[in-house]
């Protein structure tokens, strides 16, 4: 049942007005409960709703306005129609923000005030306005009782009731109020929430409870002060509140008009629901079928699969306003459009929050639950809270398509996967092997290479490691000596992982070396097995390095695994998969492996074998997941044989059927594919894909028992039954003698991702979505990602349907701080997008890092950082101005320094916006009519700004298929902020005065008003793909040119095209001009400043045009003065020079303006660091083991550093020569 908590005080306003709601509400009223809401509820006030329907946060309902409208909707009390409950809307803010302030005024005695002065109170409470809107009517908004009497009454109640100053002679000047009022109360619904009211005759004055009156000047500085106070509180509630009521009322007010200034709040609240209750974001909108065909294309796009553990950061927000720019660019553009959600299971991720939840809230691990139980908990979880990341996607605006929304462990994909797995395992490109794989003990799993943090140490380290209480030292060599067999002689070798010689089983030397020639076929004494190892000979040694000797641990290092294999050594694993000590010998056996790090350092030295210690540079690596240091480790696991599969893929790049962008990214691309390892997919969880492979015995006499590791005796199928078939023929014996053990481990999660681009459509079998959307257009990523996901998407696609997944590949940037370091909560730099659109305090900042898991050193250290970074918090900037921003810092690079004073910036500019369309409504009037196209006569400022609009369109139509974002924000930002609102509109102004002087100045503000409706409608919709909101917000202001045939929503109206508005012939010297000047002024930075401008033309005719439309000239150009000068007469010296057209040449006084002298000297300052920069740069590239040691992803970074240095170099000469033109 629904429940309604309210205040039991009974001249609580706000209480009151809920209860009136309920009264007038449906037949089913609410249980009344007059005390506070339940903790758990989180409710910030009362009056509080909690629906029937219970479960989540949504059930909630909270503070007077939204619990009033809500009822008042049910029973149909908010209006009649769109326009009813805009009125009824503008009244509940006319009670909240102006009525109610007065009211706590009088009602509250503790102020100690002995009496309201009547004319400091009439300075708040002025009821002339309701008094005159009430004079030809009954009710405030239609003719029965609405919200607005009830809220508007409610809020007047006490001043009324209590007299203050409303004494009889007051009532008398607002006789309408009173009549009004006195209706309104004995209704009676009125009289059952209020019971009878009865309006005093005289003032009550109050009494202070303490010290001497106080004075008139007091009270004035106490009303005002308390009036701001009120108003901004009262402010800031109201837009939570108008949020909560129009998604629960799903209402779109668009008849009254545009709020005073621009709220990201009152705009971002309604318009997403409404555009997913319209089907807007579904490929089948406005048309009968996908299958129907579309002469404009299609285009599709999945979504990379956020992990269901997740809540959105920065990365995150950067994917998908890129994404969600280009999905509505091509809806706009007439493609039947598809943006396909989804979430991937996480296999890590997942089954380590739940198993951390079971030990806090039962105690209990999963082993004590069983593998099925611990099952149902993780989809108990998931179902849960698992779509949380699905609810902030959408507040980013993200148009995906719901209800094709897809998880990667559904049955669909489930059967999927399968499909692949044993299909490719028939095939034999899935195999069996034992090899070393990075090993997490604190998982008990093997994990991803994307799942290692390779954490970088200058020298000796001490690091945190779950399971032991200190800290353990890394970052030193350990050097120490073997013994030869069989003479005094001894050779040393060194490490940073000493615990391993316990499994050391050879020393490695380079075949070129002098130094151990004569060491050929010779052994070395283990010190403490009883073991005698070869010195073997091998090129990957580097003779420089050391001593110019390896140890060699075959069984727990990468590169002396492949030694081992060469020379068919002995793999002796030391390590069980709990990180404790095996096939060593005492008192080493059983130890954990960083006990025993300490324990063979001390016995070495006690053999008097050690021989130094000291710092060394290296790299760690660390879980991602568990923080737990990495071990290579011999398992047997599943593997994906690549290297086929690589190279189809590294040839459909070469040969142009797959493109990828930037194309920077085309040499990492080609370096993995190329040399490409097969790819181990076991995993030792419970939560996944289970692998569908069973190991077989034969119980026959004639079959000899198999191994583990040997592939012949696993098989795959789809089910047991089809796997003992399988077994039973492989065998050729009976399946009644086939005995199955199915793996215990899961699939990779990499596997299901890799094909998500078709199992999404039900692959493998045939259907209406695989045959239309696969493959895909666009696959828009991270570059971080381009090999754990979109080459083994490209590899697997190939391989299982024969089709690229997509046909190109865009990859962005990583964000990172205003200071170019990486996110890392321990800086206090991790941002959630969610704070920068509805802000957030220092304070609630610091709150986030006490609930993370950093430890208090770390939490100091992050706060720290964000008081430097956020001393006032973040302020609230909104959706749209994050997504502006973040695709404004897009540049085809590799990082992207956010700063969040710039996402205010964009704010600032949503704000501009909406103050010009406010404008501009107000110039076109209420019966403006948009003509279907321009008259031609529209005058040299009409024609400029419509060759401005067209050069936007163009740019922007190149800029998204180009994937060139900060172009698009560019243009679009410069159209709207710098020459509509700057130039535009302020050079119109004139023309709107004079409009009624004569019939020619009211034809031209007709042309001249249709010019500007034009630039509104065709600016917003370019503005629409970025900023989805605001542009909706006020293109629904907008008249339409066909109101009976335009789409409903911007969202589905066309995207400007270079047709649409095309530049308008005639004054296209004048037009030239302006744009030459405008190119010069932005060359040299003169953002503010006025320059005089010479014009020298080639005849009389042109110095004739020239001043004709001087004044035009000089406003749309933003010049101190325009002076036209013949071929004959010479231009002032100090001029920056350049042409316009063939009949005219421009030059920008810029002497007195700019220290020429000073800019070269910066210039060349700037020029000698970027010379240095990259010298340094290139010596580093250039040394002989530059390629060999570097990794190869920091060998990327460096040639992209050297790339942008030397674009920048360039530029920096060219201004260098621009400057020095002028001297």
């Amino acid at each position: 049942m629904t429940t309604l908590y309210v205040s039991p005080h009974p001249d609580d306003f706000r209480s009151l007005l809920a209860l009136l709601a309920a009264e007038y509400g449906p037949s089913s009223r609410p249980q009344i409960i007059t005390e506070d809401p339940p903790a758990s509820l989180n409710a910030r006030s009362r009056p509080a709703l909690v629906l029937a329907a219970a479960g989540d946060g949504d059930s909630l309902v909270s503070g007077a306005t939204a619990v009033s409208w809500y009822l008042a909707f049910q029973g149909k009390r908010a209006g009649l129609d769109a326009k009813q409950q805009s009125q009824v809307w503008q009244w509940l803010s006319f009670a909240d923000n102006e009525l109610t302030p007065v009211s706590c005024a009088v009602v509250f005695p503790l102020m100690g005030v002995t009496g309201v002065d009547k004319k400091v109170f009439k300075a708040f409470l002025d009821l002339n306005v309701l008094d005159q809107a009430l004079a030809p009517r009954t009710y405030l908004v239609g003719e029965s009782i609405t919200l607005a009497d009830m809220a508007v009454a409610t809020a007047v109640l006490l001043p009324f009731k209590y007299v203050c100053a409303l004494e009889p002679s007051d009532r008398k000047a607002v006789t309408n109020v009173t009549r009004w009022f006195t209706t309104c109360i004995n209704q009676p619904q009125f009289l059952k929430v209020l019971g009878e009211i009865v309006l005093l005759s005289y003032a009550i004055v109050m009494f202070p409870l303490s010290g001497p009156p106080k004075t008139e000047a007091q009270l004035k500085k106490e009303a005002k002060k308390r009036e701001k106070l009120e108003k901004f509180q009262q402010k800031k509630e109201m837009e939570k509140f108008i949020c909560e009521v129009l998604k629960i009322a799903n209402i779109h007010d668009v008849v009254s008009p545009l709020p005073d200034s621009y709220s990201p709040q009152y705009v971002e609240a309604a318009w997403y629901p409404w555009w997913e209750k319209q089907g807007f974001f579904k490929p089948e909108y406005g048309r009968k079928s996908i299958s129907e065909e579309n002469a404009k294309g299609i285009f599709m796009m999945c979504i990379p699969p956020p992990n269901v553990t997740g809540s959105l950061h920065l990365g995150h927000a950067l994917t998908n306003a890129i994404q969600d720019c280009l999905t509505r660019w091509h809806r706009m553009r007439g493609e039947t459009t598809l943006w396909n959600p989804g979430c991937d299971h996480a296999g890590i991720a997942t089954q380590v929050v739940v198993e951390k939840k079971l030990m806090r809230e039962k105690g209990m691990s999963r082993h004590d639950l069983g593998r099925e139980n611990f099952i149902r908990e993780v989809w108990k979880w998931k179902n849960e809270k698992g779509d949380r990341i699905y609810h902030q996607l959408k507040k980013l605006g993200s148009s995906l398509d719901w209800d094709r929304a897809c998880f990667t462990m559904d049955p669909k994909l489930s059967y999927a996967v399968q499909e692949a797995f044993i299909r490719m395992h028939d095939e034999g490109v899935i195999y069996r092997s034992k090899r070393l794989v990075n090993w997490s003990c604190t998982l008990n799993s093997a994990i991803s290479d994307i799942e290692v943090d390779k954490k970088e140490l200058a020298g000796r380290t001490l690091l945190p490691v779950p399971g032991y209480k200190e800290k353990i030292e890394f970052g030193v060599l350990v050097s120490f000596a073997y013994k030869v067999d069989g003479s005094d002689e001894e050779v040393i070798v060194a490490t940073t992982r000493i615990e391993t010689m316990l499994g050391d089983t050879a020393v490695a030397v380079h075949p070129a070396d002098a130094r151990y020639q004569h060491l050929k076929g010779k052994m070395v004494l283990h010190p403490f097995c009883d073991r005698k190892m070869p010195i073997v000979f091998d090129d990957f040694v580097d003779m420089s390095f050391g001593t110019g000797a390896v140890k060699i641990t075959p069984a727990h290092d990468h590169n002396d695994y492949e030694v081992g294999e060469r020379h068919n050594l002995a793999f002796i694993n030391i390590l069980d998969e709990n990180g404790l000590l095996i096939n060593v010998p005492p008192p080493f056996l059983g130890m954990k492996r960083f006990e025993a790090r300490k324990a063979v350092l001390q016995a070495l030295k006690d053999r008097g074998q050690f021989k130094e210690i000291k710092d060394n540079p290296m790299v760690v690596p660390v879980c991602s997941r568990s923080k737990d240091i990495v071990e290579p480790l011999l398992k047997p696991q599943w593997y994906v044989d690549c290297r086929d599969m690589g190279k189809e893929a590294a040839d459909a790049v070469r040969e142009g059927r797959l493109k990828i962008i930037p194309d920077h990214h085309l040499k990492t691309w080609f370096n993995w594919l190329d040399n490409i390892k097969d790819w181990c997919i076991s995993r030792q969880l419970w939560w996944g894909h289970r692998i569908p492979a069973y190991f077989i015995t034969v119980n026959d006499p004639s079959v000899k028992p198999g191994e583990d590791m040997d592939g012949h005796y696993w098989v795959s199928g789809r089910s047991e039954e089809e796997a003992r078939e399988k077994a039973a023929k492989r065998f050729n014996v009976s399946a009644d003698k086939i005995t199955l053990r199915q793996d215990e481990d899961v699939l990779d999660t990499w596997f299901s991702s890799g094909i998500f681009p078709f199992s999404i459509f039900g692959w493998p079998n045939e259907n209406e979505d695989l045959q239309v959307f696969y493959p895909g257009t666009l696959l828009e990523t991270g570059h971080d990602i381009l090999f754990f996901w979109v080459a083994r998407m490209v590899m697997m696609g190939l391989k299982l349907t024969g089709k690229l997944p997509f046909k190109e590949v865009y990859l962005h940037a990583v964000v990172r701080d205003a200071h170019g370091r990486k996110m890392s909560k321990s800086l206090g730099n991790v941002i959630d997008p969610l704070d920068v659109i509805t802000g957030i305090s220092l304070e609630g900042l610091h709150a986030q890092l006490m609930d993370s898991n950093l430890d208090p050193v770390e939490v100091e250290r992050a706060q720290q950082g964000q008081k430097s970074d956020y001393p006032n918090g973040i302020p609230e900037c909104g959706t749209d101005a994050l997504r502006f921003a973040l695709c404004a810092y897009t540049s085809q690079g590799r990082d992207i320094n956010l700063d969040v004073n710039r996402i205010l910036g964009y704010r600032h500019f949503c704000n501009k916006l909406w103050n010009a369309v406010k404008f501009a409504m107000k110039t076109l009037g209420d019966n403006f009519v948009p003509s279907e196209k321009l008259s031609g006569e529209e005058s040299v400022s009409d024609r400029w700004i419509l060759s401005r609009l067209s050069a936007a369109v163009t740019l922007c139509d190149a800029g998204f298929k180009a994937y060139d974002f900060p172009t698009i924000t560019t243009a679009i930002y410069n159209f709207w902020l710098y020459e509509l609102c700057d130039i535009y509109l302020e050079s119109v102004k004139p023309v709107f005065s004079k409009a009624e002087e004569d019939s020619t100045s009211q034809r031209q503000a007709l042309v001249c008003r249709q010019t500007l409706y034009t630039c509104l409608e065709v600016g917003l919709r370019l503005l629409s793909p970025l900023m989805p909101f605001v542009t909706e917000e006020l293109y629904q202001r907008l008249p339409r040119r066909k109101p009976q045939s335009d789409p409903p929503s911007i969202c589905v109206t066309s995207y400007p095209t270079t047709e649409e508005v095309r530049k308008r012939r005639g004054g296209q010297l004048v037009l030239n001009l302006t744009d030459t000047i405008r190119s010069l002024r932005a060359d040299y930075n003169l953002t503010k400043t006025r320059a005089d401008c010479y014009l020298q033309c080639i005849d009389s005719a042109t110095v004739s045009l020239v001043q004709k439309y001087s004044l035009q000239i000089q406003t749309l150009s933003y010049s101190q003065a325009v002076i036209p000068l013949t071929a004959n007469q010479p231009v002032p010296e100090g001029c920056a020079v350049a042409i316009a057209s063939d009949r005219c040449t421009v030059n920008l006084m810029l002497k007195g303006l700019i220290d020429v002298e000073k800019e070269v000297a910066k210039l060349m300052t700037k020029k000698g660091d970027l010379e240095k920069q990259m010298e340094k740069l290139r010596e580093k590239m250039g040394k002989n083991d530059y390629k060999e040691k570097v990794p190869v992803k920091v060998q990327e970074q460096d040639a992209e550093k050297l790339r942008q240095s030397q674009i920048e170099l360039e530029k920096v000469k060219e201004a260098m020569d621009n400057f020095r033109k002028m001297i």
